[in-house]
């Protein structure tokens, strides 16, 4: 992940959240849920989205006719989707429900079109957390070429 030596890597807590785990994890539904699998989860430091893109998606009716491409802003959401899986799946039953909120994103870079039938792999490495606020290193991937990266930091909340 992130070029992380694999060696420096803590061990995978869990290996993976298939997508009625993720459902109990963050409140997305369709047609927002972004997300349909998460592997090699490292609670309190990585996990890696899984979001099989396909033509049936809704956004893909305008953006765009004929040339369908996904957004870039959504595959940014795909990302936080992870990570707010990733914090919330560390935190244990005693935490609720909680809500994750984001805080800003940084350094938002798309590098290749992403389109119907690909496979993100969404990579995602706490950098730091202070508090309720968390900050994660984005990186999404088809086939293992980088197609978008980014730095989103989160806030979690009670639930409301």
């Amino acid at each position: 992940m992130n070029d992380v030596p694999q060696a420096d890597l803590p061990p995978v807590d869990v290996s993976a959240f298939d997508v009625k785990q993720l459902l109990q994890l963050i409140p997305h539904r369709y047609p927002f849920m972004l997300l349909d699998r998460m592997v090699d989860v490292r609670y309190g430091h990585s996990a890696t989205g899984i979001k099989n893109v396909t033509m049936n998606e809704p956004f893909f009716q305008g953006h765009f006719p004929g040339h369908p491409v996904m957004p870039g802003v959504l595959i940014i959401e795909s990302m936080a989707q992870t990570a707010a899986a990733l914090v919330i799946s560390g935190l244990g039953p005693k935490a609720g429900s909680p809500i994750v909120y984001f805080m800003s994103i940084e350094n938002a870079k798309f590098r290749k079109p992403v389109t119907p039938g690909d496979q993100l792999r969404l990579e995602l490495v706490k950098d730091r957390k202070r508090g309720n606020v968390w900050r994660f290193n984005g990186t999404a991937r088809v086939d293992g070429v980088v197609v978008a990266e980014a730095s989103i930091t989160a806030m979690i909340m009670d639930e409301v």
